[in-house]
């Protein structure tokens, strides 16, 4: 079930949420640098995520689950937020470039009908950009952030999920090291628990972060040749062993 929209707007107003925000923003503009040109879809809650790539882009839009609900985005400007089924997401197929899923994995009802929907909206050199909660982490375990309800992944499990999806994971990166406690001063050191934990303590990361690349050809069963029968056609005049005695055979 996913986390009510208020309270997902709540967390990341505050100094705990604007701090996770900081730290995954950062991961996730190393994954992808250069967005020029290319169509940027947001599925989740995405908003605090997107805004980096409102420079670049061609395009930014973001779809919320109707089971999560929706907050008007961005403050200034046309919204570029729509509420949407996650299981039918109303884009044509192959209109969009990178796919950003947070929030989202870890709450979905329809995660099989939803990973199907990302894989037909995406363009053929296309990147999905899941980031989940690590099942390893603390922040799995800290019920009072987003980030602590839902299914939490272990990087080999959304591996897996993404595999059966259809997708290619192409790299895989880790945020969110520092504790999810509220105390202002161990918030100010955010930045050295990323660096510390990055180099030495990737499996217990708050978040996993997969790319993966859309699979274009996969294996296709081989049609079983159809048995062929032999067709009898009664020959008149008897059987074959009544033509060659002259007479009818016995049974």
């Amino acid at each position: 079930m996913y986390t009510d929209i208020v309270d997902l707007r709540e967390f990341y107003e505050s100094s705990l949420g604007q701090v996770a925000r900081r730290m995954i923003r950062r991961r996730l503009r190393e994954l992808w640098p250069d967005v020029r040109g290319q169509i940027v879809l947001g599925i989740g809650y995405t908003t605090p995520y997107l805004r980096p790539f409102r420079d670049d882009a061609e395009r930014v839009i973001a779809l919320m689950p109707a089971s999560q609900g929706v907050a008007f985005w961005p403050r200034e400007g046309p919204g570029l937020v729509a509420l949407s089924d996650e299981a039918e997401l109303p884009l044509p197929d192959m209109s969009v470039d990178r796919v950003l899923l947070v929030h989202g994995l870890e709450g979905t009802e329809q995660l099989r009908p939803m990973m199907r929907e990302i894989w037909r909206v995406l363009a053929g050199g296309g990147r999905l950009l899941s980031v989940v909660p690590n099942r390893r982490g603390l922040w799995a375990r800290a019920d009072w952030t987003p980030f602590g309800h839902g299914f939490p992944y272990s990087p080999s499990q959304l591996k897996q999920v993404l595999r059966d999806t259809m997708f290619v994971p192409e790299r895989t990166a880790h945020a969110l090291f520092i504790p999810p406690v509220r105390s202002r001063m161990l918030l100010r050191s955010a930045p050295a628990w990323e660096e510390v934990g990055t180099r030495w303590f990737k499996a217990f990361a708050g978040v996993t972060m997969i790319e993966s690349s859309k699979q274009i050809f996969a294996g296709v069963a081989r049609k079983a040749q159809p048995v062929r029968r032999r067709l009898i056609v009664p020959m008149p005049g008897g059987t074959a062993a009544a033509r060659r005695t002259g007479g009818p055979t016995r049974a």
